[in-house]
């Protein structure tokens, strides 16, 4: 299990690495990427994933969730929980690290930049319209598309052996890519409560110039609505695949 959590915690902290890079790269000032929009965002996402899972099973986690969603989906799916909670450590962990090299590699620009719901956005989400009962039904439906295509990707109906070797990274991050650009407006889509509350973390810990708050009144939407939407999707992906 120490493999297997290790695994998770550096596959997450490479997805937060260039994950919340790709935002910070885009929104943060004299950037040279700076303004270049979301489809920027959501492929700089799309190729984070990727190679957030090709690190993680490269490292000993060949389950390679990186999500705490995902690996409650997973669970519900097989009526397996004993890997949730050392996962959830693990993915958060990294989550944490990751979020804190993006603040290391764009140190002279948080001076820069005066804006600090800008920088709180290099961090964690925040939604486009605050009303958390339709933000946290925004995060669940994205995530449960991400938990109930990747299970369909894996599926013996999709391919008797599932996708050829090395295939699945690249489809994940396909998948995260469409949910993004589809559905990634509303809320920033979290769709992963380590990817939202490791770095909020790290924004409260960190020394941030001109930092402002770290918006907990909402943090709790990132978290509760992929869990539901992945746990949902873990029961579909039972009943019907």
């Amino acid at each position: 299990m120490e493999k297997q959590c290790f695994g998770e915690f550096m596959g997450t902290l490479v997805l937060i690495l260039l994950g919340n890079g790709v935002v910070a790269n885009v929104l943060l000032r004299k950037s040279k990427a700076e303004g270049a929009g979301w489809m920027v965002i959501a492929t700089g996402w799309a190729l984070a994933v990727m190679c957030g899972i090709f690190t993680a099973v490269a490292c000993g986690s060949s389950d390679a969730h990186l999500n705490p969603a995902v690996t409650l989906g997973v669970a519900v799916t097989s009526g397996d929980f004993s890997k949730f909670l050392p996962y959830l450590g693990a993915q958060l962990a990294g989550a944490l690290c990751g979020a804190s090299l993006v603040w290391v590699h764009y140190y002279p620009h948080w001076r820069e930049t005066p804006d600090a719901d800008v920088k709180l956005a290099c961090f964690c989400t925040s939604p486009a319209i605050r009303q958390p009962a339709a933000n946290l039904v925004s995060e669940a439906i994205g995530t449960f598309v991400l938990v109930l295509v990747a299970g369909a990707i894996g599926s013996k109906a999709v391919s008797a052996t599932g996708p050829a070797a090395g295939v699945g990274p690249y489809l994940v991050g396909c998948l995260v890519w469409g949910i993004g650009l589809s559905l990634g407006g509303t809320t920033g889509y979290a769709i992963n409560p380590a990817r939202d509350l490791g770095p909020r973390m790290a924004h409260a810990i960190l020394p941030i110039a001109k930092k402002g708050g770290s918006d907990w009144g909402y943090a709790a939407v990132p978290i509760l609505g992929p869990l539901t939407g992945g746990a949902l999707a873990g029961l579909v992906v039972k009943l019907v695949f």
